[in-house]
């Protein structure tokens, strides 16, 4: 699976972001898809995640103030990011995996390359 990543980009506390992320090759629907994301000098951290029946689990910090959704139709993963404040200023990553668990314990099968989110106080 090849996973492409975009969307990212500046914004002010408070305003919104939807990250996209857009997967090739294996079946699609196959695999949970997820987002994570890494903060400078700080260690990998799972944002949210949604398996292959929809069910979908999020990071306690981004409850409520992030959405993650999925297009099998486009092979697409959503993050709808609302109420952003600068401590969500990372890049982001989506990942995939076979395994919905997995993926929110961020044992990762594929993921692509990183897209930029800045949040400016």
């Amino acid at each position: 699976v090849q996973l492409q990543a975009s969307g990212g980009g500046l914004v002010q506390a408070g305003g919104s972001l939807r990250l996209s992320c857009t997967a090739s090759g294996r079946t699609f629907t196959n695999y949970a898809m997820g987002w994570f994301r890494q903060a400078p000098g700080k260690e990998h951290e799972f944002v949210a995640a949604i398996s292959v029946s929809d069910s979908t689990a999020y990071e306690s910090s981004v409850k409520g103030r992030f959405t993650i959704s999925r297009d099998n139709a486009k092979k697409t993963v959503y993050l709808q990011m609302n109420m952003l404040k600068p401590e969500d200023t990372a890049v982001y990553y989506c990942a995939a995996n076979n395994n919905y668990q997995d993926l929110i314990g961020l044992k990762l099968d594929y993921w692509g390359q990183g897209t930029q989110v800045t949040v400016s106080s």
